[in-house]
């Protein structure tokens, strides 16, 4: 049987990371895996996480199997984190899964149950996974315009434009924050814009929130997830606690079905566990339950709080560095979009040929489509990474 399979395309920047590690040059600069990293390349497990898993040690006396929508502790405290009070949580469906992956995937796994005939309307450019859980799930995949190649920045009126053809029946995939793979968001006032377009065509809105605290602090990055919630009728919403938990192999995620109809809620809530049941029984717990300790306890609470804010303005600050040094070396605003944009993640904006120059001439890392990770960097490797860009000619 085995001998009928076909190869399957090796996710590009899984490529990258394989690259990167193959090359012996001991000044090669990684900035292809969205992973935050500190000053001295390292990935830390936060203090608020260390704290919690040796509290857990002491106190856990069973492994037994956890419930087939994770334990409803960690579905209050995640609704509450993401969603505040913009709905009751009674209007809330939600289940635990394997990271923001699993939430998206077993979201397009729901839809296709609700339509298999829904067109799913994907950013240009978006997370690569999207569009192949969109394909795998066989759904019709659309796309919409949303990063302008020439300003580096949001294109509102392409994006805008192309929301028209989504209608009833359809589905519109959003990014809450810190957009992947571009860093350019919407301000607030677009926000409401796009917010409106979407529920006014009937289309469900759903939004993956993978890096909530990483741009403009939780309350903010959360702006646009509320919004949709308190304006639709119905929504999804996948969101990930990899990043700013820093639990990126716990696996820990959420999927949401919020609906303002209690008979909707259920039934959301009743396919939501199902699904999880026939993908994986039962969802990871280690990293949930590390989640929810945090959450709940104000100690806890103020000590993660306060590191990932550590990571933010860190980020913010590399940002700004590398646009200043940019500026410096070119005498040129041209690249002062690097410190407008949000989260982990820019585009430069350059070719696939030129991203080559800058890894067999400088040993840099980046996605063949100019996706660098920002909090790949540090003080001292932006000054090399801007002299890279300006001696490739980008």
């Amino acid at each position: 049987m085995f001998e009928a399979l076909k190869e399957q395309p090796v996710d590009k920047i899984m490529l990258t990371a394989q690259a990167y590690r193959a090359d012996p040059r001991a000044e090669k600069i990684d900035l292809g895996v969205g992973v935050y990293k500190d000053a001295t390349g390292l990935t830390p497990v936060m203090r608020a996480v260390k704290a919690a898993e040796k509290k857990l040690w002491e106190i856990e006396n069973t492994k037994v199997y956890t419930a087939l929508a994770g334990e409803p502790a960690f579905a209050d405290a995640m609704v509450g984190l993401v969603l505040g009070d913009a709905v009751p949580r009674a209007n809330v469906a939600a289940v635990a899964t394997p990271g923001g992956t699993g939430a998206v995937r077993e979201a397009m796994e729901l839809i296709k149950m609700a339509n298999p005939n829904a067109r799913v309307f994907i950013s240009d450019p978006s997370w690569p996974n999207h569009a192949a859980i969109v394909d795998y799930v066989g759904l019709k995949r659309m796309s919409y315009r949303y990063f302008d190649e020439a300003t580096r920045g949001l294109d509102f009126d392409g994006l805008m434009e192309d929301l028209k053809q989504a209608g009833e029946g359809d589905v519109v995939l959003l990014h809450g924050c810190c957009h992947n793979p571009t860093g350019a968001n919407p301000t607030e006032a677009q926000w409401e814009a796009i917010v409106a377009a979407v529920v006014a065509s009937g289309a469900l809105p759903m939004v993956d929130i993978a890096y909530q605290g990483f741009g403009d602090g939780l309350d903010a990055d959360a702006f646009a997830t509320r919004l949709v919630a308190s304006k639709a009728s119905e929504c999804l919403i996948a969101a990930s606690c990899s990043k700013n938990f820093g639990i990126y192999r716990e696996r820990t995620g959420i999927l949401m079905g919020v609906s303002n109809d209690a008979t909707g809620t259920k039934l959301a809530q009743g396919v939501m566990t199902a699904l999880n049941r026939l993908n994986f029984s039962f969802p990871p717990d280690h990293g949930a339950r590390l989640v929810t300790m945090i959450l709940t306890d104000p100690e806890l609470t103020a000590m993660w709080k306060e590191e990932l804010e550590e990571v933010r303005l860190s980020m913010l600050g590399l940002r700004q560095q590398l646009a200043d040094e940019l500026k410096r070396l070119t005498n040129s605003d041209r690249f002062d979009f690097l410190a407008q944009h949000r989260g982990m993640f820019s585009r430069l904006g350059t070719t696939p040929e030129l991203v080559q120059k800058l890894r067999d001439d400088h040993a840099i890392y980046m996605i063949s489509d100019s996706r660098m990770n920002i909090a790949g960097l540090n003080t001292k490797t932006v000054p090399v990474l801007a002299a890279a860009i300006v001696k490739a000619g980008i």
